[in-house]
C-alpha cells in the first residue's frame, strides 16, 4: 500500500510534462521535458535510412519516418511507465524537424507518391540553372526580396517541381486534385492527427519560410512564387504560427494530446537556447551546421551569402521574429561519411581521440563539399577535396582536419554575419549531437577566438518545440516570461591559441576551398532526365 501511496505522490509532484517529436536526418527521437524546469526526464532514438539511389541522389522513406515517431513514442511512454511517471500528465506535444526535405503524398489514400527528397539532395541541379536562366541578368537571387534565400538545390519548391515532372504519380495526383505536399513536419502532423481520416495539413512559418514559395514579409505563400515554379497553391499545406494548437492525437498511448508546438529544427534550438533577444545567435551542429542570429521582427537582408529566414512566431496574436542564418550542408556528415565510406573509424568518439593523438592536421585541409558549398558561396558545382598530403600525413591527421574543417566552415559564415550585422558575436551558443566531441568545442573557440559556450543539456532543439507547444494559447503549461525561464548549466570554452596562428591556418582553408571551387561542370541536357521516371 505504502509503495502505491509513494508512486502515486511522487506522480503529482512532477506537475505538467510537455513532450517533443524530433525528426532529424539521421534519427528521430522522442523527448519528454518537465514544463515547470525543463529537465528532460525520458527519451527514446530511432536511426533512420538514408538512400542514395544515384550520385547526389538523397532520399529516405516517409512510412519509415512515420514509424520512427510511433516507436520512440511508444518506448518512451513506456520508460516513464517504469520510472512511475503518469503519462497523463503530458499536456502537450511540439513537433520540430529536418527542414526543406519534401513530401508528396495522396490524400485519399493517405499513402505517399515517392520517397522523401531529402534537403542536401543535388538532383535539382539541372531545374536550378533552367529557372536561374529564366531570371533577368540569370540571377540566383531574383526571389530573394521575397524569400529571403538564394535559388539553390537546397530548399523545397524546386525538388517538388522535380517530383512534378519526373514522377508520374505525383503529376497525375497534382491534375486529379488529390495531391498534397508538406515538408516532414506537415507530413507528421496530417498523419497524427488522423491522416485521411480528417487530418490536419498545415506547417508554421519557420517551415514554410524553407520552401521559397513562402513571402516573408506577408507571412503567407505568394501566388507569384507558386506561379514562377508552376506549383498549384492548392497542394500547399496551411500556414499556422509556431506555438498553437493544431490538432489532437488520434491514436496511440497519448490519444487526444494536443500538438500545438511546431518549429523548423534550426529554429527550435534558436528558441531552445533562449536566444530572444535581437542580436543572440547560436550554432548547432547535427548532419550539418546551422548558425542562426536573431534580428528581431524585421527581416535583415544578407549581402554576404546567408540566408534571411523566419526565427519563430510564438503564437497567432505574436510577432514574427527574423534571423540570419548561415548553412553548411556537411558537419556530422563527414563523420559518417569517414565511418561508412572510407572505413577509417568504427565510432564518431574514435575520430575524437586520433584527432587528439596527433593534435594537428600537419598541413592537411579538407574541404568536404560533397554538395557543393552552402553559405557564403552557394556554389553547387564545388566538390569535396583535400589538400597538403605528404607521405607523413596519416590517417589521424585526415581526422583532425575533418573536425577543423567543420570549424572553418563556421568561421566563414560567422565573418559574414558580423560584416552583415556590423555587431561581433562575443560568444559563440552551440547545441547539437557532435557538441559532446569536446576536441571540436576547443577547435572552434580557438579558430573564432571568442568563448563557445555549451549548454550542458544537449537537446536545445527538443527543447525549443516543447517549449513552442507547451506555451501555446490553450495549453499554458510553459511560461517564456524570461525571468521565468530556468538558468541553463553551461561549459565555456576559451580560445587558447594566438590569433596569429589562428589566422594563418585559416588564411590556407580558404585557399583549399578555392580549389574546390567550379570542379563539377554541368552535363549535357539529355542526361538530365535519362531513367528518371
Amino acid at each position: 500500500m505504502n509503495g502505491t501511496m509513494a508512486a502515486s505522490s511522487n506522480r503529482i509532484m512532477l506537475g505538467p510534462l510537455v513532450a517533443a517529436i524530433d525528426q532529424g536526418t539521421s534519427s528521430t527521437r522522442f523527448l519528454v521535458f518537465n514544463a515547470k524546469t525543463a529537465e528532460l526526464l525520458s527519451h527514446h532514438q530511432v536511426e533512420i535510412k538514408q538512400s542514395f539511389p544515384k550520385e547526389g541522389w538523397v532520399e529516405e522513406d516517409p512510412k519509415e519516418i512515420l514509424q520512427s515517431v510511433y516507436e520512440c513514442m511508444d518506448r518512451t511512454c513506456e520508460k516513464l511507465t517504469q520510472l512511475n511517471i503518469d503519462i497523463s500528465n503530458i499536456k502537450a506535444i511540439g513537433v520540430t524537424n529536418q527542414r526543406e526535405t519534401t513530401l508528396v503524398w495522396d490524400k485519399e489514400t493517405g499513402e505517399p507518391l515517392y520517397n522523401a527528397i531529402v534537403w542536401l539532395d543535388l538532383r535539382t541541379q539541372s531545374t536550378v540553372e533552367r529557372l536561374i536562366n529564366k531570371t533577368p541578368g540569370r540571377n540566383k537571387n531574383h526571389l530573394k526580396h521575397k524569400t529571403g534565400l538564394p535559388i539553390s538545390t537546397y530548399f523545397s519548391a524546386v525538388k517538388l517541381r522535380w517530383l512534378m515532372d519526373n514522377v508520374e504519380k505525383v503529376h497525375e495526383a497534382v491534375l486529379s486534385h488529390r495531391a498534397m505536399f508538406g515538408t516532414v513536419d506537415s507530413w507528421l502532423i496530417w498523419c497524427l492527427t488522423g491522416g485521411k481520416k480528417g487530418g490536419v495539413h498545415c506547417t508554421d512559418v519557420t517551415n514554410a519560410s524553407r520552401t521559397m514559395l513562402f513571402n516573408i514579409h506577408t507571412m503567407d505563400w505568394d501566388p507569384e512564387l507558386c506561379k514562377y515554379f508552376d506549383i498549384p497553391m492548392e497542394i500547399l499545406p496551411k500556414v499556422r504560427s509556431s506555438s498553437e494548437i493544431y490538432g489532437l492525437m488520434k491514436s496511440g498511448p497519448l490519444t487526444g494530446v494536443p500538438i500545438s508546438g511546431c518549429l523548423g529544427d534550426q529554429s527550435a534550438a534558436l528558441v531552445g537556447q533562449m536566444c530572444f533577444k535581437d542580436g543572440q545567435a547560436k550554432n548547432t551542429y547535427g548532419t550539418g551546421c546551422f548558425l542562426l542570429k536573431n534580428v528581431g521582427t524585421k527581416p535583415v537582408m544578407s549581402d554576404h551569402g546567408l540566408l534571411t529566414t523566419v526565427a519563430y512566431k510564438l503564437g497567432r496574436d505574436k510577432p514574427a521574429c527574423y534571423a540570419l542564418e548561415g548553412s553548411v550542408a556537411i558537419a556530422g556528415a563527414v563523420v559518417r561519411w569517414l565511418k561508412d565510406n572510407l572505413g577509417i573509424i568504427q565510432t564518431s568518439t574514435e575520430l575524437e581521440e586520433l584527432a587528439a593523438d596527433v593534435g594537428t592536421s600537419y598541413g592537411c585541409y579538407f574541404v568536404p563539399a560533397f554538395s557543393g558549398l552552402y553559405a557564403p558561396y552557394w556554389e553547387p558545382s564545388a566538390r569535396g577535396i583535400i589538400c597538403g598530403l605528404t607521405q607523413f600525413t596519416n590517417r589521424s591527421h585526415l581526422a583532425f582536419a575533418a573536425l577543423e574543417a567543420v570549424c572553418f566552415q563556421t568561421r566563414e559564415i560567422l565573418d559574414a554575419m558580423n560584416q552583415d550585422s556590423g555587431i561581433h558575436l562575443s560568444q559563440l551558443q552551440v547545441d547539437g549531437g557532435m557538441t559532446s566531441n569536446r576536441l571540436l568545442m576547443q577547435l572552434q573557440a580557438d579558430i573564432l577566438c571568442i568563448p563557445v559556450v555549451k549548454p550542458s543539456m544537449p537537446e536545445t532543439t527538443a527543447l525549443g518545440a516543447a517549449m513552442a507547444a507547451g506555451a501555446a494559447e490553450g495549453v499554458s503549461v510553459w511560461s517564456l516570461t524570461p525571468e521565468d525561464l530556468t538558468e541553463v548549466t553551461s561549459e565555456k570554452f576559451e580560445p587558447q591559441i594566438n590569433p596569429e596562428e589562428s589566422e594563418l591556418r585559416y588564411a590556407r582553408w580558404k585557399k583549399a576551398v578555392q580549389r574546390a571551387m567550379n570542379w563539377e561542370t554541368t552535363e549535357p541536357v539529355n542526361n538530365g532526365n535519362a531513367g528518371q521516371k
